[in-house]
Order: structure tokens, then C-alpha cells, then sequence
């Protein structure tokens, strides 16, 4: 078996995760939500008349503030929504997963033992540590 044909049996494998199901499920649900995607088509057009008053040569401060103040209830109706909330929570998920992927392959190619190499947790942060090791 050569590396390429390994290489599509992890992306199979990957695929075949609960962190890959959940966030496929809640994007496809984000997708398909009429609410949410008129939500995130308003909150666009809102940040493209901000950029359009920006771009003025006499700006309009009260409406520069009123539409900011606009983007940020829009914003924050979005994000705090039922299906944005498990969207994150799905996307952070795969996301470590995916990422601790990445760092394994990254320490095999730097000459660890890809049967025990496991990545580090670590910031650089002590500040945000529960202790070493």
C-alpha cells in the first residue's frame, strides 16, 4: 500500500468520526436554516453600508454608530443562536481533532515514533495550565 492509499484511508477514517458526523450535521443544518442564512444575509449587507459610509469623504458619525450598533445586535442574535451555538461547538470539536492530527503527522515527520508520540497540550501560557505533565 503506498502513501497516497494510506493517505485516503485516513481521510475515510476521518470522515467516519463522531467530531466529522456532528459538524458535517450541524452545518448542513445552518445551511438549510432559511432564518439563520436571512440573518447572515442582513448582517453582510449592514457591513457593506458600513464600508460604504466609511468610504465617504464627509462621514456621517450617527449613522456610522447606528449601523455598527446594528452589526453588533445582529451579530450577537446570530452567534447566540441555537444552531450558530452547535455549529461552534461541532466546528471546535473536529477542529481539535483535526488538529491533533496534524501534530502527530508533524512529529513523525520530525523523527518521532508515530506509535507514541502524542502532541503537547501546551500554550506557552503558564497562566493557562493545569500543571506539566
Amino acid at each position: 500500500m503506498d502513501i497516497i492509499e494510506l493517505t485516503r484511508e485516513l481521510g475515510a477514517a476521518i470522515q467516519n468520526t463522531e467530531e466529522y458526523k456532528r459538524f458535517m450535521a450541524a452545518k448542513e443544518k445552518n445551511d438549510n436554516d432559511e432564518q439563520l442564512q436571512k440573518q447572515i444575509g442582513d448582517f453582510n449587507l449592514l457591513k457593506m453600508q458600513l464600508d460604504a459610509e466609511y468610504e465617504k469623504e464627509e462621514k456621517d458619525e450617527a449613522k456610522l454608530l447606528q449601523i455598527n450598533e446594528e452589526i453588533v445586535a445582529l451579530y450577537n442574535v446570530i452567534i447566540e443562536g441555537e444552531a450558530m451555538s452547535e455549529y461552534n461547538a461541532a466546528f471546535e470539536a473536529y477542529r481539535a481533532l483535526t488538529d491533533k492530527i496534524s501534530n502527530i503527522l508533524l512529529m513523525c515527520e520530525n523523527g518521532e515514533d508515530p506509535k507514541t508520540c502524542e502532541p503537547s497540550s501546551c500554550t506557552g501560557n503558564c497562566s493557562s495550565c493545569g500543571g506539566c505533565h
